[in-house]
């Protein structure tokens, strides 16, 4: 593992240049130097502007980009290096940055009709960028795609079969978009709203990458019809995880996290009532160290990590972190970040977004 990491350092400032290095501060430039991983996620300055921030596994700053409003979700493409700060919903922009790099980012806004739903993915080759995106006279989630080799400009849409699309990811293989569908309805007239969670439909699905056609469609069972799927990420043998967040009552005790594959039914894991209760039924992020085989998730409004074994669904740790946030692989286990500061227990005068994602 160590020496792994250390590639990822080496490579992150090989592709960097001496341009960019030379920008950074002397602090920066020791933080990079020390580091095993390089992450991005929006961030919320001391000032109260916004931004994208690159950070050290330590939880030490490298650099940040200003942003036009407040991100969510993020985006990274290992085969070009691009990162994508994604608006928060409703927000209707899309950064795209090298983190590496000094070139002047690339700003992108949803069309017409549409505004992101804060998450996105690239193909494996770097030449495709896909965001879920709300179509909200429609009452229908899509697709968009976006040509990264000619500025990411706009070049189709595909349907995601089912209302509030929100995290999304692709298979390594680059043949299947897997979406979450939230099952919220929203429309920008009334904000964050959620309009309809007595009529709720969250699913899972599969699409065909190269035409846009439904593979599989998983619905939830009715029972959890207002488990609402969120977020989703894939092991080393395509397995995809995802995360749920609960619109229900309170004192119910739902299942949170869960797994499927392709031409298999939904699998949800049996968490113990304690760690239920502790994520407060609400998911914030998911994360799957593909390296250690675990999967970490976060819950803001709980305050707390969790990893899982994920050969068997074991709670392997418990870690109260407040105002949990974004989380990702770590040289060990996961880095997390919080709403207040922290991230990997290193405060700091930022207040990290609710994403992050490895760069390196």
């Amino acid at each position: 593992m160590m020496r792994t990491a250390a590639i990822d350092r080496r490579s992150f400032v090989k592709a960097a240049g001496l341009g960019f290095l030379a920008a950074l501060t002397p602090k920066s430039l020791m933080a990079l130097e020390r580091t095993d991983a390089v992450y991005a996620s929006g961030i919320r300055t001391a000032s109260g502007s916004f931004a994208v921030a690159t950070v050290t596994e330590r939880g030490e700053l490298i650099d940040q980009v200003a942003l036009p409003a407040r991100a969510h979700g993020m985006a990274f493409s290992a085969a070009t290096g691009m990162t994508v700060a994604f608006a928060r919903r409703p927000g209707t922009y899309a950064m795209i940055f090298d983190p590496r790099n000094k070139r002047e980012p690339i700003v992108i806004n949803s069309i017409e009709g549409r505004h992101f739903y804060g998450h996105g993915a690239f193909s494996p080759d770097g030449r495709v960028l896909y965001a879920s995106e709300n179509d909200f006279d429609g009452n229908r989630g899509m697709i968009g795609l976006y040509d990264a080799t000619n500025r990411f400009t706009r070049i189709g849409e595909f349907e995601t079969y089912g209302i509030g699309p929100h995290d999304m990811t692709v298979s390594d293989d680059g043949r299947l978009l897997i979406v979450a569908n939230g099952g919220i309805e929203t429309h920008p007239d009334f904000g964050r709203t959620k309009l309809n969670l007595g009529e709720m439909q969250p699913s899972l699905v599969l699409i065909d990458a190269a035409t846009g056609a439904l593979v599989e469609k998983h619905l939830l069972p009715a029972q959890w019809a207002e488990l609402s799927t969120r977020h989703v990420d894939l092991d080393d043998k395509g397995r995809i995880w995802f995360a749920c967040q609960y619109e229900g009552h309170r004192k119910d005790l739902p299942p949170l996290v869960g797994h499927f594959a392709k031409g298999e039914d939904l699998y949800f894991i049996d968490l113990p009532e304690q760690t239920t209760r502790r994520l407060a039924n609400y998911v914030g992020a998911i994360a799957v160290n593909r390296s250690e085989g675990l999967v970490g998730v976060t819950s803001p409004k709980g305050g707390a990590s969790v990893t899982i074994d994920a050969k068997t669904g074991k709670v392997l740790a418990e870690t109260a972190i407040p105002d949990a946030a974004g989380i990702a692989p770590a040289r060990s286990g996961f880095a997390v970040s919080s709403y207040d500061g922290d991230f990997l227990s290193t405060r700091s005068e930022v207040a990290w977004d609710q994403h992050i994602v490895r760069v390196s």
